[in-house]
């Protein structure tokens, strides 16, 4: 299968109230709809297909943005940061999920040695970064919107847990490979939860870190309905909660994950604050593989199974690829890239940033 980049092709355009322009780290389709996420933020933002008004192949505005409270009940303030790293569309439901890592201050411009050391000492945990969650998405006069419930029967809900953690931290505390992680903020290759993909009962979450000895980590999780929240669910046939599977990513950790089918297609770059290689892997029947696991392994470490695809441009300190989707039915075969800290290049305007064509060709 042979890829092709088009750089700057796609034109995102931001009400002056929407900050997510500058931190975009998750994208998802709803028809012709874009949602996307930013990790600054405690909400999500829709922005409507547009004609073409430049020389970019497609235009996206007039957003709309959806603060997370009016969902969900939140572990914490709705106006801290939920740090949502990934999106992902499926079953009716919008899914999120945010890094579930500490963070540490870094030290600032200006400011006094003494107070940057200061800063640098500083690690801290919000509850809204520990949220997965899944918001039903209806249709409405102007599109689509989200809503508490449906008259199907789908509601919102988040994993159990509080201000201090989750179902999913807490197990993971637990865990002989990444439980001494949770404690170390995630921009020192501690715990950072980056990609989302969920397809049918499974959930994929992908770890920007930490990377273990060169091999990234993907969690598989089930989940249920209890009381209006969702709970961990055992996975297939085992009384298991979480799956670990270990990548060969060429020691990149994963920044995002989208299905195509059966394959899986992962977006992957450093761990840490670094500016590194950032590239596009497929993995082909990814689905099928996974299905035939060992009901009973709770571990797995594959020597062989994602193919890089292509590498992705990126600046020192800015052009940081964070999100990756397909574009709706009948361009299935493109894929839309969005960059955090977007480079001058990349802005329009203040409000405007561009965003990068991936072609996938049959040979």
């Amino acid at each position: 299968m042979k890829t092709q980049l088009e750089p700057h092709a796609v034109r995102l355009e931001f009400d002056e109230e929407l900050l997510v322009h500058a931190n975009l780290s998750g994208a998802a389709f709803v028809g012709n709809e874009l949602w996307v996420a930013g990790d600054e933020a405690c909400g999500l933002d829709r922005l409507q297909a547009l004609p073409q008004l430049g020389a970019e192949q497609l235009r996206f505005g007039q957003g709309i943005h959806f603060p997370l409270a009016d969902y969900l009940d939140l572990p914490d303030a709705a106006d801290i940061e939920a740090d949502i790293e990934g999106l992902d569309f499926h079953g009716g439901y919008l899914w999120l999920v945010g890094s579930h890592g500490l963070k540490r201050k870094a030290p600032r411009a200006g400011y006094s040695e003494k107070k940057n050391l200061e800063r640098l000492a500083t690690v801290s945990s919000d509850g809204n970064r520990c949220l997965l969650a899944r918001i039903p998405v209806i249709a409405v006069q102007d599109g689509n919107t989200l809503s508490k419930h449906t008259p199907e029967g789908l509601s919102a809900a988040r994993l159990r847990g509080n201000t201090l953690e989750n179902d999913l931290s807490k197990l993971l505390k637990k865990d002989r490979h990444y439980g001494a992680y949770l404690a170390i903020p995630g921009k020192d290759n501690g715990f950072d939860i980056e990609g989302l993909a969920v397809c049918d009962e499974r959930i994929l979450l992908g770890l920007r870190g930490p990377v273990l000895r060169g091999w990234a980590g993907l969690l598989e999780i089930r989940s249920r309905e209890q009381k209006g929240e969702l709970r961990l669910d055992d996975i297939a046939q085992s009384d298991e909660k979480l799956r670990k599977h270990f990548l060969n990513l060429a020691g990149l950790g994963i920044r995002d994950l989208h299905w195509s089918g059966d394959d899986l297609i992962i977006l992957a770059g450093p761990t840490m604050a670094l500016d590194g290689a950032i590239r596009v892997f497929r993995w082909p029947d990814a689905a099928q593989a996974m299905a035939n696991v060992d009901p009973s392994a709770s571990e797995v470490l594959w020597e062989t199974g994602p193919i890089e695809m292509l590498s992705l441009p990126y600046g020192a300190g800015q052009d940081r690829a964070e999100a990756i989707t397909a574009l709706p039915s009948g361009q299935e075969q493109q894929w839309l890239v969005l960059y955090d800290a977007p480079s001058a290049q990349r802005k329009l305007s203040e409000q405007t940033v561009l965003g990068d064509l991936i072609t996938f060709k049959q040979d």
